[in-house]
């Protein structure tokens, strides 16, 4: 069991969110739902890629923001693409791999090869590729890398 684990406030959606999370990430398990006297669900918990997650029904009270996120490290654009495009379905995109989706929530879509870039030996490199990213709303590997090697 996580020592410390997400804990997602939503307003009246909490079902419909996790099954959108679940249909996206495909190593995902429902670990507990508790229905309140309507038969919704008031409070579930599931794992994500093998990241527990607890959401709670808790009605308007709350909202996210952007100081919390989700950041999903992504090895290939194919993934970037997938997820960035299930993620942001009516939700909406931001800068530098950001967006927030239909449900309000925060996630970064990031690429495993851009703390290489932003950190390599190279600093005028990573200077570049910091801003190739920063004018980039869905990040691109590819443009990330040519930015690096002076392309």
């Amino acid at each position: 069991m996580n020592k410390i684990t997400p804990f997602l406030w939503f307003d009246g959606n909490v079902e419909a969110a996790m099954n959108h999370y679940l249909r996206i990430f495909p190593n995902s398990t429902v670990e507990n739902v508790t229905r309140g006297p309507n038969g919704g669900v008031m409070s579930a918990t599931f794992r994500l890629e093998g990241q527990r997650y607890h959401a709670f029904d808790g009605g308007p009270h709350f909202k996210f923001t952007e100081a919390i996120s989700l950041f999903v490290d992504c090895k290939t654009q194919k993934e970037i693409d997938e997820l960035w495009d299930k993620l942001c379905d009516g939700g909406q995109p931001s800068r530098c791999g950001w967006l927030k989706d239909k449900f309000g929530l925060s996630w970064q879509i990031v690429p495993s090869v851009l703390g290489e870039l932003l950190q390599g030996k190279d600093r005028e490199g990573s200077k570049r590729a910091m801003d190739a990213m920063l004018g980039m709303s869905k990040l691109d590997i590819e443009r990330l890398q040519q930015a690096y090697d002076g392309r």
